[in-house]
């Protein structure tokens, strides 16, 4: 079914590329929400990334997965927004992060959405960070040549945003037991 849309499309179908972006755009959606700050943000992301992958399409390898094709797609499009964007936000200082033991029963508490939450509350290139290494599974060094940071930022970014996540977390969770108590 995915071959038969790429190729349809390669071919120049309308019809096909139309399918190809309902069909991948909750999958493309779920991945720039993770890098957006708001919905609105990944939802350009999505659509810059559709119109690369249209304008590609040709050298797209069939042997290789359509859909890993357009993650990187996806990632890469919300790298480049994050860059675009970066002449607006002032980037943190880095400071030294330290490590708090985290009750695991917190995490089981929390939503789907809790979590989506907690991580648009990042700032944007702890976010970015975060996500490409912890859940995209880039190395320090992938990070560092794509965000043009030092290797030891990106670590040490990381650790500040597992940092504040995890302050985020038992925030969140205090304020549903105490949400509870009453």
């Amino acid at each position: 079914m995915e071959h038969d849309y790429v190729k349809r499309a390669q071919d120049g179908d309308k019809k096909a590329f139309e399918q190809l972006y309902k069909h991948y755009y909750g999958y493309a959606m779920g991945i720039a929400l993770r890098y957006a700050n708001v919905k609105e943000e990944a939802g350009e992301i999505v659509n810059d990334s559709f119109m690369k992958v249209f304008d590609k399409l040709d050298t797209y390898a069939p042997q290789q997965s359509f859909k890993a094709w357009l993650r990187r797609i996806v990632i890469n499009t919300s790298i480049d927004y994050y860059r675009r964007s970066i002449k607006y936000f002032a980037v943190m200082d880095i400071e030294k992060a330290h490590s708090e033991t985290l009750d695991p029963g917190v995490l089981d508490a929390l939503s789907v959405e809790d979590l989506m939450q907690l991580l648009r509350g990042l700032p944007e290139l702890l976010r970015i960070v975060f996500n490409m290494y912890e859940i995209e599974g880039y190395s320090h060094n992938e990070i560092a040549d794509t965000l043009e940071i030092p290797s030891s930022s990106s670590r040490t970014y990381l650790a500040r945003a597992k940092q504040k996540l995890r302050e985020k977390v038992l925030q969140l969770n205090a304020e549903k037991n105490e949400g509870a108590v009453r």
